[in-house]
């Protein structure tokens, strides 16, 4: 049996950073996501590394342990305030917001 990871983009107001984003489990593309698109993925239980990226721009790794059968549910979107936004041209890992519900 396996677990699956689910994740939803969204967020409140304008998204700046824009485009789709790809989503890395442990180090490897699982799939792609868009603006107010969600998927889910199977994944082996045990414990993973979550990021979302576009190009040189990522959210922070996020790890997270799922079980047999387990749905693990995360949330994400591009830079939404300006000041986010120009941090993240010098700080890529500030680009985008990588959250578990």
């Amino acid at each position: 049996m396996s677990a699956t990871l689910k994740l939803t983009r969204e967020g409140v107001g304008m998204e700046l950073r824009r485009g789709t984003f790809d989503i890395v489990v442990d180090g490897e593309r699982v799939g792609s996501i868009e603006w107010h698109e969600s998927i889910e993925a199977p994944v082996e239980p045990g414990r993973h590394t979550l990021q979302v990226r576009k190009g040189r721009y990522s959210s922070s790794n996020l790890t997270f342990d799922v079980v047999d059968g387990q749905v693990a549910d995360f949330r994400c979107h591009g830079a939404m305030m300006w000041p986010r936004y120009v941090v993240s041209l010098a700080v890529p890992a500030m680009a985008i917001s990588l959250r578990g519900e």
